[in-house]
């Protein structure tokens, strides 16, 4: 399953690249005027889904675009473009991620970037790796001294989760916040300890599968915003080298 998640996110990052600058159709998702999807993303998406049919057609599907389809013990959850709104306007921060789940459990994961392809893979108790080279997350051991990294959802004009309170609680504590748009991507710097920590309210699924195993498989902790026990399908994530996750739960807790 590895392998084919592999073969679908390169062949779904070498279609992205194709079309950066070339955008047919933006169009506004659920009514908001900042959740965006292209072309690219359906056929991106479309692409994606075709290959793992072709070597798994009976598996589930819970895709960003089209939703659930079929049902399985085994079930892939895929992100065709995150980090449409940095595709759309020729930002190159954006990638592919396919995670697959069996009875609750992420057994592996793929995050492609095209622009700099890099190719970050992990499976369930094999480690994580960054173009077939293991990965391991950061070995900083203070929120002074960490570079964080954090999203902002669609809504945020609405303040959910407390968002802006808790990225001002950041501001304060850590070295540095950055702000990529792509969760993905954010992970993924995590596992390979580009960042020391990285949370976000208001994610999917699709946001997270690949990402949270790849963390996890690097050595990193992740867990809800209180530093229990995280489920791709709550809406937050805490993700850390470890060494610093306690900091960051006290950080993340609202008055």
């Amino acid at each position: 399953m590895l392998n084919v998640a592999i073969e679908a996110a390169k062949e779904a990052g070498k279609l992205l690249k194709q079309r950066v600058g070339k955008i047919k159709t933006i169009e506004q998702k659920e009514g908001h005027e900042r959740n965006l999807v292209t072309e690219v993303d359906k056929k991106s998406e479309e692409l994606i889904v075709q290959i793992i049919k072709k070597h798994f057609p009976s598996h589930e599907i819970l895709a960003e675009e089209r939703g659930s389809q079929g049902k399985s013990k085994t079930k892939w959850i895929i992100d065709p473009l995150d980090g449409t709104t940095n595709f759309t306007h020729g930002l190159p921060v954006f990638c592919v991620s396919i995670g697959v789940e069996q009875e609750g459990e992420i057994l592996c994961g793929v995050i492609y970037d095209p622009n700099f392809d890099e190719l970050f893979t992990a499976e369930k108790g094999k480690g994580a790796f960054l173009n077939g080279r293991r990965i391991h997350v950061s070995a900083t051991t203070s929120l002074m001294k960490s570079l964080l990294v954090t999203g902002f959802p669609y809504n945020i004009a609405e303040n959910p989760n407390h968002a802006v309170e808790r990225f001002v609680n950041f501001l304060m504590k850590a070295q540095a916040v950055r702000r990529m748009g792509s969760a993905a991507i954010d992970l993924a710097y995590v596992a390979c300890g580009r960042y020391d920590g990285f949370w976000e309210v208001s994610l999917n699924p699709w946001d997270m599968a690949a990402g949270a195993l790849l963390v996890e498989e690097a050595g990193g902790v992740v867990s809800n915003f209180t530093g229990g026990k995280f489920s791709i399908y709550e809406k937050e994530i805490l993700a850390s080298n470890g060494a610093v996750q306690d900091e960051m739960v006290k950080a993340l807790a609202i008055d």
